[in-house]
């Protein structure tokens, strides 16, 4: 088992910043990919970046391309989403996932392996 707790959310001002944290722990490996979700109200979970543990290799939805940076810091098993120019249709629930599988912008919110709980963002225009 491998829980996820995400950290960071909150309110911001459009083009601001926010940094989202997702720490990891129990059955940690480094072969897991980790990546990040977001759901806004009354749409589908999406796909917003991913990372593998190994190497850095790193995909990002085009939507958020050149403004979101995913990142990890192995030794303490957390993944960071740094959010810059934000806009208000950025706002949702961010949710931090981990697959042992590689994520890609083509993997399906229902693959992941786990979730955390999530970590609201809003953006006021």
């Amino acid at each position: 088992q491998v829980q996820l707790v995400e950290s960071g959310g909150g309110l911001v001002q459009a083009g601001g910043s926010l940094r989202l944290s997702c720490a990891a722990s129990g059955r940690t490996s480094s072969n897991y990919y980790m990546g990040w979700f977001r759901q806004a109200p009354g749409k589908e979970r999406e796909f917003v970046a991913a990372i593998s543990w190994i190497g850095g290799s790193s995909y990002y939805a085009d939507s958020v391309k050149g403004r979101f940076t995913i990142s990890r810091d192995n030794a303490r098993n957390t993944v960071y989403l740094q959010m810059n120019s934000l806009k208000p249709e950025d706002t949702a629930v961010y949710y931090c996932a981990a697959r042992i599988r590689r994520i890609t912008i083509a993997t399906p919110a229902g693959d992941m392996d786990y979730w955390g709980k999530g970590a609201l963002v809003t953006v006021s225009s």
